[in-house]
């Protein structure tokens, strides 16, 4: 029996959730077999009444716990309660006092509006004339004052312009070109070598060829020997290489030993020599313009402007004429010297590296860049085409002297008809490739312009188009600096509101 009074209350206690402690007065009940079944049924009912009482006295208990912890959330929700409503209160109270302020703010307003009505009435009134007309003739008034006085101040000036500027202008311009005029001597991209006998040319060909293609192949630069009797010519558009080419063969002239190795040996020694005579060029051309301290790899490279030239203009001369034109010019307009004296110094410096891609611009600008030259001075390099904009005066004045030296009557010279040939056949290699609709040769042939049909090529085919013209370009034609080949491919949609 004990047994089964022990299920009973794990069984209310899981039901309810509330475990009853167990009562101490439950006794486990035992039968004998000698009891009789009467005595084990009331020990059994006395049993259950303790459990029920029990049970009944915990219930009440927890009632009560229930009832009192209710009754404290009510108080607390009653005062949070109380509290919203006063805050509530305020919020109206003060809703109402806003509402009263902007009430009476609009009352103002409107008053001060009428104020002012009524003033500019009775102005009215009393002057006879409107807002808007006593305003236009106050404005017509100090118009016509200023305007005659503006009027005076112009003709004035302009009357001082006229008599100093132009003539102080050009006064300025001819005193700068004639402290920088050069010499000028044309020059082309053949070298002569005067013999004294023809039989010579025989000694200089050799057996089978040997000793010119040796030559040739050593030096860079072509050989010709049937144009005129006496003489022998070097055709090389790289000027250094031709002259080391020509002091090589005077000396293998001279020595009369002309033989393969022989040929090597003097190339040698004439390329040794002409480094030198370069490097002696580049100081004195820097001495003769009163730049000092400057790195030797800018010395050398401007002393290869003695072989050089642009245009039939002798790079030396035209960059000596150019620097003594801006220093004159910036010293008439006050501006730094120094930076003028080196900007037209190096402005041609990229003509000499034929190594790397890029215009003479960018090669330049890159060259001064890696010798720490001034940012002025790199400015100057960078704008002297105007490619970008100027930022200074110095950079307009290294323009100014380079546009005199280069284009006064006399210091350069192209055959026109070569000129136009060599557009021609820019645009003639553009519109040979398939696809290509119209090609233009801009900026003296510096630059060719593409049209394809988007129909007929893809984006990826346009850049590959753009490297194929550039190639046969590099391949088929000589040309001065560097030609830029821009491809445009471009869709339109179009349609017609009716």
């Amino acid at each position: 029996m004990s047994t089964l009074l022990k299920s009973l209350l794990a069984t209310f206690n899981k039901t309810k959730k509330v475990k009853l402690p167990q009562p101490k007065a439950i006794k486990e009940v035992t039968v004998s077999p000698q009891s009789s079944k009467s005595e084990a049924v009331k020990q059994a009912e006395s049993t259950a009444k303790e459990v029920l009482a029990f049970a009944r006295e915990q219930a009440d208990k927890i009632r009560e716990t229930a009832r009192v912890e209710m009754q404290a959330l009510q108080d607390t929700l009653r005062s949070q309660e109380d509290k919203l409503k006063r805050v509530e209160e305020d919020l109206n109270k003060k809703s109402r006092q806003i509402d009263t302020k902007l009430t009476e703010i609009e009352s103002t307003k409107t008053e001060i509006a009428e104020l002012r009505t009524k003033q500019v009435e009775k102005l009215e009134k009393i002057g006879r004339l409107t807002k808007e007309k006593a305003k236009d003739i106050l404005l017509e008034a100090v118009d016509k004052k200023l305007a005659r006085d503006v009027a005076e101040r112009i003709r004035v000036a302009e009357d001082e312009i006229k008599e100093t500027v132009d003539e102080r202008a050009r006064d300025l311009l001819v005193d700068a070109m004639y402290h920088g005029s050069t010499e000028y001597v044309a020059e082309f991209t053949i070298s002569t070598v005067k013999i004294a006998d023809d039989d010579v040319k025989g000694r200089i060909i050799g057996k089978e060829g040997r000793n010119i293609r040796t030559f040739e192949k050593v030096t860079g630069v072509d050989i010709d020997m049937d144009e005129t009797p006496g003489e022998i010519r070097l055709s090389c558009y790289d000027g250094v290489r031709r002259e080391v080419a020509r002091v090589a063969l005077e000396r293998l002239i001279k020595d009369g030993r002309i033989q393969p190795t022989r040929i090597e040996e003097y190339v040698t020694k004439a390329r040794h020599d002409i480094e030198k005579i370069m490097f002696e060029e580049g100081k004195k051309l820097c001495h003769m313009v009163g730049a000092y301290n400057l790195p030797t790899e800018l010395i050398v490279m401007l002393g290869r402007f003695k072989f050089r030239s642009s245009y039939g203009q002798n790079m030396l001369a035209h960059t000596l004429e150019e620097t003594h034109i801006g220093m004159n010019l910036a010293a008439e307009t006050h501006a730094n010297i120094e930076i003028v004296r080196l900007g037209c110094l190096f402005h041609d410096i990229g003509k000499i590296i034929t190594e790397e891609e890029g215009s003479h611009v960018d090669l330049g600008v890159k060259l001064l860049e890696r010798n720490n030259m001034p940012k002025a001075v790199i400015d100057c390099v960078a704008q002297h085409h105007e490619d970008i904009e100027f930022t200074s005066k110095e950079s307009i004045l290294v323009y100014i002297s380079d546009a005199i030296s280069g284009s006064r009557p006399g210091a350069r010279y192209e055959n026109v008809a070569e000129y136009i040939k060599r557009l021609k056949d820019i645009e003639g290699i553009a519109m040979s490739k398939s696809g290509v609709t119209e090609a233009f040769a801009i900026s003296a042939g510096r630059e060719v312009r593409v049209m394809v049909d988007p129909g007929k090529a893809t984006d990826d085919e346009a850049v590959r188009l753009a490297s194929d013209i550039r190639d046969e370009i590099k391949a088929k034609l000589t040309y001065p600096g560097t030609v830029t080949v821009t491809v445009i491919r471009e869709t339109r949609a179009q349609q017609v509101a009716k």
